[in-house]
């Protein structure tokens, strides 16, 4: 049948890089990372659910299909087709793992993400793309955070592109950078607190002089304090006249480092990466768990990774990257069946290991 043929591969076409933005990509001294996704990625929940969510998505294959209609089944069954040469490998000079990865981390943190198609088959599809980190990219007709649509209007490193090579993937939501930066700041200011206390080598007081001791001016305290503070970080031992007394605050160190405060903020963290709390360790009241390692790796796909997933398949499956009526989509159940076979040959082993 004409569904199941096996057709030859056209030969590919370099897209020219003509005058403009399209000279700027792959000059690697221009791009960047932006500012907010810095302070963002410095709070290791964020950290740890932009890894666990890129890494599941960009490790799995892509496959297409068709929709047939089953006039027995009155139901439309995928037929599934010999995939595009890219599907795996769509940038040639970088692993899947690193275009995959860093498309997904752009819609996490900005709600879209954009590929430049480099090279284009005979018959005028792309045969290759290359990822344009998003804080080089501009969109002057859509400023956001909300992006309504796909830009009329793209510019790298401030030089115009032309949009007919220019694949956007928009996702589902806002990117967390900006639905998350109040909560973002919060973690970040309550970290600081903690580093603050932590970098204090002296156990936090003050000193006080006795009664019937000579006053001492503002000036003489301050370096007197200044003095008492450089010989402790320095020293363990410290010396104090007569007229001079140490006095230690009584106070619970779990509070000074914010110890539940920065607890919530993880928390809230993980809630606003869409990641299950309990896969990036984040206290929760209920106290869940997850019971085997293919639910775990079943709720960080639920959850996490399915909504940006899903943004790339369908924005792959549009028809200026595949012919009409092709469409594209992760193979997940292939992942998920590793992890089961993962779960029970660890339970084999600890059997083995129990009956010795």
């Amino acid at each position: 049948m004409a569904l199941f043929k096996r057709t030859t591969a056209k030969p590919a076409v370099a897209v020219k890089a003509a005058s403009g933005g399209a000279g700027q990509i792959g000059s690697f001294l221009g791009y960047s990372v932006g500012t907010a996704e810095e302070r963002a990625l410095s709070i290791p929940t964020i950290a740890r659910s932009r890894s666990m969510i890129c890494s599941m998505i960009a490790g799995l294959d892509l496959k297409q299909y068709q929709l047939v209609w089953n006039s027995i089944e009155e139901e439309y069954e995928k037929v599934y087709l010999q995939g595009e040469g890219w599907f795996t490998r769509p940038d040639p000079k970088v692993p899947r793992q690193f275009i995959m990865a860093n498309t997904v981390s752009d819609l996490m943190m900005y709600g879209r993400a954009f590929w430049y198609v480099t090279a284009r088959y005979s018959t005028g599809f792309p045969a290759a793309f290359t990822w344009l980190p998003h804080s080089n990219v501009e969109t002057p007709n859509q400023q956001g955070p909300q992006w309504w649509g796909m830009p009329d209007e793209v510019e790298f490193n401030g030089v115009m592109l032309d949009t007919a090579n220019v694949i956007c993937f928009l996702a589902p939501d806002q990117g967390l950078l900006y639905t998350g930066a109040r909560s973002v700041d919060i973690a970040i200011r309550l970290d600081a607190a903690a580093r603050r206390f932590a970098l204090t080598e002296i156990a936090a007081g003050y000193l006080q002089q006795k009664d019937g001791s000579e006053p001492m001016t503002a000036e003489e305290l301050g370096e007197l304090a200044s003095g008492w503070a450089s010989v402790r970080r320095e020293s363990a031992i410290g010396a104090l006249n007569s007229a001079v007394e140490f006095k230690e605050f009584q106070s619970d160190p779990s509070k000074l480092q914010l110890v539940e405060a920065r607890n919530h903020a993880a928390l809230e963290m993980s809630r606003l990466a869409g990641v299950p709390a309990y896969l990036v360790s984040a206290p929760t009241s209920n106290g869940m768990t997850y019971q085997n390692a293919q639910e775990s790796r079943r709720d960080l796909w639920l959850w996490g990774a399915l909504p940006y997933a899903t943004a790339i398949a369908e924005r792959l499956s549009m028809d200026d990257v595949l012919p009409r009526g092709r469409h594209l989509e992760f193979d997940i159940d292939e992942a998920l069946a590793q992890a089961g076979m993962m779960e029970e040959q660890q339970t084999d082993q600890v059997l083995e290991d129990q009956l010795g």
